[in-house]
């Protein structure tokens, strides 16, 4: 699926939903009255909070909650830290007003449900939380890109392999990839055919990489090798970006298979493979030179 048809549904969704109409629920509440009552009902907040929450601009948010409170619908009181600021929070008909609101909601989305086989449902519930996922990770990356290594990458990328190498203690005498002899010349490695590496780079520092080779020993399947992060990096889903770059670009070349190998102590890169469809091996696939790695793990493509 691309940007144009993800559009198409998306637009489906929110017509069908009724999110265009000027009432919530066939009832006096527009979408935006109706989020805000929500947002109300977990939590008080002040004007700048609920701006925050709903991702609207302060105005939209003060002029919502003044007509709730003109309905009666919210009540303010001063903030106890901050005398310049109201926190909100519901009325009694406010409370009761939402009640009914989540009903017929319920009542709607519970139709739809009772379409899907419950496999389907806990799909659905997936692929809705990766996709949120998905849209507040894009925001946190802007400025950050991704592009291809250069010769002059060379000492920028070598230096983070060495740094993060040092942080989890993989070091050279144990065997694991920082003692490559090639690592201070990568543009060179990855020149051959059907073979490729991406580095992160930000404000024209590289900050990160990882990369696609040939897994030798075993026909059309990759190895997916070298991917380092220093810790400014991480927590901007880009290690997960820079992977499924990755595996895009192994498809394009018709490897059947990306292998790779890791260590335990590297946890957050373990959960990432596995959120990627990654699978965990009894035994290592190829040669790959090395043998400090005990955790392998293959996806199919």
């Amino acid at each position: 699926m691309d940007a144009q048809t993800l559009r198409q549904r998306s637009r489906q969704l929110v017509r069908q939903l009724g999110m265009l109409d000027s009432q919530c629920g066939n009832m006096a509440l527009t979408p935006v009255q109706a989020h805000t009552l929500i947002e109300l009902e977990a939590q008080p907040c002040t004007v700048n909070d609920m701006a925050a929450r709903l991702n609207v601009d302060k105005s939209n948010a003060s002029r919502t909650l003044a007509v709730l409170s003109n309905a009666g619908l919210v009540t303010t009181h001063p903030h106890p830290d901050d005398k310049r600021s109201q926190i909100a929070t519901l009325t009694p008909e406010g409370a009761a007003r939402l009640a009914e609101l989540h009903q017929r909601l319920n009542t709607q989305v519970d139709g739809f449900l009772a379409q899907m086989d419950l496999d389907e449902i806990e799909q659905l519930d997936q692929s809705l939380q990766r996709y949120h996922k998905a849209m507040v990770m894009a925001d946190r990356q802007q400025g950050y890109a991704i592009r291809s290594l250069t010769p002059l990458d060379n000492a920028a990328i070598a230096a983070v392999i060495r740094r993060v190498s040092a942080e989890y203690d993989l070091t050279a005498d144990k065997g694991y990839g920082v003692a490559d002899p090639t690592l201070d010349s990568m543009s060179e490695v990855y020149q051959p055919a059907r073979h490729a590496y991406w580095v992160i780079e930000h404000h024209h520092r590289v900050l990160g990489g990882g990369g696609i080779a040939a897994l030798a020993g075993e026909e059309n399947v990759c190895e997916l090798q070298k991917m380092y992060f220093l810790p400014e990096l991480r927590g901007r889903g880009l290690a997960r970006k820079l992977a499924v770059k990755a595996l895009r670009y192994a498809r394009e070349q018709d490897y059947r298979a990306c292998y790779l190998e890791t260590t335990a102590n590297l946890v957050e890169a373990i959960a990432l493979y596995e959120s990627l469809g990654f699978q965990h091996l009894d035994g290592p696939m190829g040669n790959t030179g090395h043998d400090a790695c005990e955790i392998r793990m293959v996806k199919w493509l």
